[in-house]
């Protein structure tokens, strides 16, 4: 089974069964300042959980940082 995680094929025996456990995997540590899209579209963060994946779904991860 495969994702696309930010442009990058990523193959898994088993997909993650929804995309909190995908981003628990991919970005340890704190959730804050992350937007994610699926298949282009946005996806809310009280969403996450009942978001399931499946075969060749675009994933597209953004985090804040801080700077200038």
């Amino acid at each position: 089974m495969e994702l696309v995680i930010n442009h990058q094929k990523k193959s898994y025996d088993l997909l993650p069964p929804s995309l909190e456990v995908l981003l628990h995997s991919e970005i340890p540590g704190s959730r804050k300042g992350i937007a994610v899209a699926l298949n282009n579209r946005v996806i809310p963060k009280d969403q996450w959980t009942s978001t399931l994946l499946h075969h060749n779904d675009h994933i597209l991860i953004i985090t804040a940082t801080q700077g200038g």
